[in-house]
Parts: structure tokens; sequence; C-alpha cells
């Protein structure tokens, strides 16, 4: 069967460059014909993910038919849709990068026995982390629950060098049929908003590495100290692209290496903020309840609200909180929202809002084209009090403490609300033109006044957590 030809099932890993599975395939003389499928798991994803997918897939399939190969889509249930496809090409292998999350791991550990089952090789690769989760192991043989020692086990650990892109793929006899991107219609959720995050979006491989290297090349010295100010352009803006696999984690850890040994102060940090996402990955592969409940004992007592009318306010960035409003603005204008931010919007949520965490973590998961399962649940979990390596519940964010800090010169929060300015920034009419007609918001409304008092919704936080255990 070494001759027969090779599918390579492709999912979060749109790209041809520290790409093991795809490399492998490549050098293994077999004809190759790359698929993605809309199965299941990807059925799921929220309105901004899907659309950005649908971006994604555009452009790999560009960068396919540069070295002689084509993206070949079909949609229907992950293992019908690749059995169907043996069954067409007379293939012999299914190849594919893993993923961590439960819902597609659940897939993987079905699709992986069946198709053994069906005499057919069945292959997983590493290729979306730096480390497999398995492999990183406590003293006593058990996983890490906290990121500092989690990182002082693989920060000085080797990692291979990338992969480069494959010059060519053989290409089969004949090419199966394929569904038209277009069809799909994965941008229909979006409605008009697409159009607005269209504008900030970086999509495909060649735009990550332009990100990569115009980060190390300018802003990777200030990064440790610039990082927290929304206002600055300080990040590298990678986290859209690894989401969907268009960078691989070890082209980002070389060069980040490179950068440290050069001597650039703010290195390190960057490294550690990749590794953080490892951390993640790597909590939701051996607890996996970290996606839908509380991860640490105690906390399914907390008196958590479920949706409200401020919950809404929160939503639609209208709580009369600035930075907050800003932040949650940001993500419908950019599909992003700057780390700082995403503490703060989640804080005031869970904390003076005392709002449970899945409605936050629900809410970003459909609009944030950044959209990664692992960091999202852990970050909302962290944030909550409730999660791994959680901040202390008693370290409730105070908007507008964090804006003297991180926004002195007003220019994240004027970037993002229009309101009160005379002549505001398209960034922040854009938010008006990008949110669902059905809000009816405008700029020329009053910007609304706040829910609750800060020192209210602190205080009040507080005694509910105190209260928990009684």
């Amino acid at each position: 069967m070494t001759d027969t030809p090779l599918i390579l099932w492709v999912r979060r890993d749109l790209r041809l460059a520290d790409h093991p599975a795809l490399a492998e395939a490549a050098t293994s003389g077999r004809a190759v014909i790359p698929i993605f499928v809309l199965d299941e798991v990807a059925e799921a994803y929220g309105a901004a993910p899907k659309w950005r997918l649908g971006e994604g897939l555009a452009a790999y399939a560009r960068a396919l038919e540069g070295i002689g190969s084509r993206l070949i889509l079909r949609r229907g249930p992950a293992l019908e849709v690749l059995r169907a496809l043996v069954a067409e090409t007379g293939a012999g292998a299914v190849w594919w990068q893993r993923v961590y999350d439960p819902a597609a791991q659940a897939r993987d550990t079905k699709v992986k026995a069946a198709l053994k089952a069906d005499g057919l090789e069945a292959r997983s690769f590493a290729g979306a982390l730096l480390f497999e989760p398995w492999e990183v192991e406590t003293g006593q043989g058990g996983f890490y629950k906290v990121y500092t020692p989690f990182w002082k086990a693989v920060k000085g650990r080797d990692v291979a060098g990338p992969a480069a892109p494959p010059k060519a793929l053989r290409a089969p006899e004949a090419w199966p049929a394929s569904d038209r991107l277009e069809d799909w219609a994965l941008g229909a959720a979006m409605r008009r908003g697409a159009g607005i995050v269209a504008k900030h979006a970086h999509v495909g491989e060649a735009r990550a590495l332009d990100r990569l290297h115009g980060f190390l090349d300018a802003r990777v010295q200030d990064y440790r100290e610039a990082r927290d100010f929304p206002g600055r352009a300080a990040t590298s803006g990678l986290s859209e692209n690894l989401t969907w696999g268009e960078i691989g984690p070890r082209t980002i850890w070389h060069g980040g290496m490179r950068a440290l040994h050069e001597g650039a102060a703010g290195a390190e940090h960057f490294l550690k903020e990749l590794v953080w996402r490892e951390f993640a990955a790597h909590l939701m592969h051996h607890t996996p309840e970290i996606a839908s409940r509380n991860w640490r004992e105690g906390w399914d007592a907390f008196p958590w609200r479920g949706d409200s009318d401020a919950a809404e306010r929160w939503r639609r960035g209208m709580t009369g909180e600035p930075f907050v409003d800003a932040a949650m603005r940001e993500m419908y204008v950019t599909g992003t929202m700057h780390n700082r931010a995403r503490m703060i919007a989640a804080s005031y949520l869970t904390k003076h809002l005392l709002t449970d965490w899945r409605l936050g973590l629900a809410w970003f998961e459909e609009c944030l084209i950044d959209w990664d399962p692992a960091s999202n649940a852990m970050g909302w979990q962290w944030v909550a009090g409730s999660g791994p390596d959680a901040a202390p519940y008693f370290r409730v964010f105070n908007p507008e403490g964090q804006a003297e800090k991180f926004d002195e010169d007003r220019s994240y929060r004027n970037r993002w609300i229009a309101e009160g300015q005379k002549s505001p920034p398209q960034t922040a009419l854009d938010f008006f033109a990008a949110c669902p007609k059905a809000w009816e918001l405008s700029p020329e409304q009053r910007y609304p006044k706040p829910m609750i008092s800060l020192a209210e919704g602190r205080e009040r936080a507080l005694a509910a957590y105190a209260a928990r255990d009684k």
C-alpha cells in the first residue's frame, strides 16, 4: 500500500512550513490529497471563528496550488467523508495533525479506531504545540497545575527546528470532486460585521510570517514593559494565526530564541506567553472538564448569575465603564482583544456583575477570530478564580484604576468609544457599523452611565465569595 494515495486531513493547520505531517507526506513519494472536512466539530464554531476559518481556507488553497496541489473540500461527519474519499481514490492512509480540545479529540479517537479497523494507516502527528501534553510531567509523574513550574520544566528543552515548506506535492492521477468554498457561506452569521473585521485580519501563512518578523525586528525589545498597554502596538498579534495554524509554534519559538540570544530584553517574556498557550493545552488535555465546569473544588456552590440585562449591556459594550466597553468594541471591530483588556472585561463580568464565566466564555467563542478552546477556557477560569493558576478571588480588576495605569493618555478608550468625541476615529465609528442592527446603537447617542459603582460591585463579589461555603 506504500504507493497508494495518502489523504492529508487538514484541520487547524493551514500552513506549508513547520508542518511535520505535510513534510513527511511530501517526502514519502506518494500522491497526496489534502482535504478539509466541514464536520461536526467545525460546524459548531461561533460566527467569527467560522468566518475566519473560511478566509484561512481560501488562502491555504492558493498556497497548495502554488506547489502543484489543491485543497479538496467536503462537508459531513468526518468519518463518513473520509471513508467515502478513501473509496473514491483508493487511498491507503489518512494522516493529520493532532488537536487537544475535548470535541476534536473525541472525533479523532473515533476516526482513528474506525480507519484502522478498515485496514488503513491512520496516523496522527505533532505540530500544533512545542511539547505534547503527555511529554511534560512533574517529578511525581503527574501533570502540571501551575504555570511557573511548567515554564521552568520546558524552557531549557530542545525544540526541533521547523521543517521547510515542501516545494511540490505529488498529485493523484485524478483529483476527486470538491465542494466550492463560497457555497458553504462560512461568514453568513457575521453579517455586516465581516467586512469590518476583514480590514484588521491578517490571513494566511505569508502574512503570519510578516507579523513575526516585524515584531522581532521592531517591538520585541520593549515587549516586557509595553505589552500591558493596549493603546500601544506592542504585541505580535500572532494569536490569530496560531489559532488557525497559519504559523507553527516552533517557527515562533526559534525566532524568539534568536532574539533572546541577540540580547532583546523582552524576548524571554514573549517566549513565556507562547508557553502559556502550551500550558492551556496541557491542562485541557489532562482535565478536559476545564472547558465547561469549574476547575477548582468548591466553586460549584458559588452563586453565579445567569444571563441578564446587565450581561447583555456587557455584551454590547454599553456598561458605562469605558475601559470595559472599549475592550468589547475592539473585539467587534477587529475580531480580537488586547490581553490586558480581556482580563478587565472578564473580571467586570464575573466579579462586578457576578455573572457565570461560562456566559463570557461562550460570547468570546462567538466573537473572536483568534478563539482557541484551551486558552479561552483557562483565561476565563483564571480571571473568575475558579480555574488553575487562578488569580486570587479578592483580586478584582478595577477598570478605572487599570485605565489610569495602562491607558493614562486615553488612546485606547478614544480609539474605540465614539460617544463624546467631536471627531471620533474610524475605529470607534466602525463599532456601530459592525454591531447587530437590532441593537439600534449610534454614535450620536449619549454614553451610558455605569450600571454599578465599582466599590459596590467589588464588595458584593467579596461577600459572595466569603459566603460561598457557608
